[in-house]
């Protein structure tokens, strides 16, 4: 288990090695001094009105144009969104999404999180579960009895990423084939994605958005919008806070079935603009993919730094994670950096190792990641005397 740390080393970082922004959590992340600014500039009109009408409809609206443009999503998809954020919509994808049986790849403690709310669900059969070592990612299989294929884009526990991709050998959801759901809650917006390889592509707003949690936003297919008509007609009893009929319908009105965080609606379009306005989903992944090399070079050529993952192909571009020599205590390097202004480097306690997590979403200056270590550097070397 990782030590507690009690009294934090008085080490005192230069101020020519720390980063502009230290600010480094897997979520809630970053959220851009441009969009707080902006927010604060329309909160006298926009904060403390109406959902129902335009000042915040047409935000809604600016949200689900831009989050079709920077997904390049086909026609026929559609953007739904509701209040709950992703452990929500698992619930609502229990009733709404999956017919009988589900598959799910298991690797982490989020991914996990969706395969047990299907199997607790009474109306639904045993799901499939296929899991593999923290660190690695599974496979799906394609199976005739299973209609939704539950994948995740990116592990945030571990760090670990999976390229999204409709099980080989299985049949398109138009010729009776399963849907692909993926969770790509820490993913959407750092990673590429084809819209082809989904049918249901959810996340929230709390990691590469740079805004605030309590929202799930879904990209549906024509297939999944199907799917949800079709468990519809059976009557199947569904709570309307978790119906996806419901969110979808109100979604095509530019709102949602209840109240929403303002702010929150409103930093998520601030941030999906400005990706937009800079090359789409190009330049959020990019961004993220220049931070990720910094920071994997670092710890590839460190002598007390290992990357977790193994294998280069799944190290997440959004999360790094890194453990550490035994010799060095990860958790007084990040009180150390704490204490310097340079936040949320902690690893996912559940996993136990001694290591850092980073955050490296799109939001983050990739600068700022190559300071970061450089201050890492700094604060072993400081201990080591």
């Amino acid at each position: 288990m990782i030590p507690y740390v009690t009294d934090t080393p008085d080490i005192s970082i230069p101020a020519n090695l720390l980063p502009a922004d230290g600010r480094f959590g897997a979520g809630p992340s970053k959220v851009r001094h441009e969009a707080v600014d902006a927010l604060a500039a329309v909160s006298g009109t926009y904060l403390g009105t109406s959902h129902r009408q335009k000042t915040v409809k047409s935000v809604v609206g600016s949200l689900r144009e831009g989050l079709r443009q920077l997904f390049s999503l086909p026609d026929g998809y559609e953007v739904a969104l509701g209040n709950g954020g992703t452990t929500c919509f698992w619930d609502a994808a229990t009733f709404g999404l999956i017919e009988r049986k589900s598959q799910h790849l298991s690797f982490g403690e989020f991914s996990s999180k969706f395969a047990t709310a299907a199997a607790d669900a009474p109306h639904l059969e045993e799901p499939e579960i296929i899991a593999s070592e923290v660190g690695t990612h599974p496979e799906a299989v394609a199976r005739e009895d299973i209609d939704l294929y539950a994948l995740t884009h990116n592990e945030t526990s571990t760090g670990v990423m999976m390229p999204i991709t409709r099980p080989r050998g299985a049949a398109a959801p138009a010729d009776g084939g399963g849907l692909v759901a993926v969770d790509a809650t820490s993913g959407a917006g750092g990673l590429r994605v084809d819209p082809e390889q989904f049918d249901a592509y959810y996340f929230a707003p709390q990691k590469c958005f740079g805004s605030d949690g309590g929202l799930w936003v879904a990209l549906l297919s024509p297939a999944a919008q199907d799917r949800i008509a079709a468990i519809a007609a059976t009557k199947r009893w569904v709570p309307a806070s978790l119906d996806l009929t419901i969110a979808l319908s109100n979604s095509k009105l530019d709102q949602t079935y209840n109240t929403p965080a303002l702010a929150t609606i409103f930093l998520f379009d601030h941030q999906v603009s400005w990706f937009n306005e800079q090359g789409g989903l190009e330049f959020s992944a990019g961004r993220s993919d220049r931070s990720s090399e910094i920071f994997y070079t670092w710890a590839d050529n460190s002598d007390f730094a290992t990357p977790f993952v193994t294998r280069e192909e799944d190290r997440s571009h959004v999360i790094g994670t890194i453990d550490l020599d035994g010799s060095i205590n990860a958790a007084t390097v990040a009180a150390v950096l704490r204490a310097n202004g340079i936040v949320d480097t902690e690893p996912y306690r559940k996993l136990g190792r001694n290591q850092l997590r980073i955050a490296m979403f799109p939001g983050i200056d990739p600068d700022d990641v190559a300071a970061l270590c450089a201050c890492v550097n700094y604060v072993v070397g400081a201990l080591a005397q």
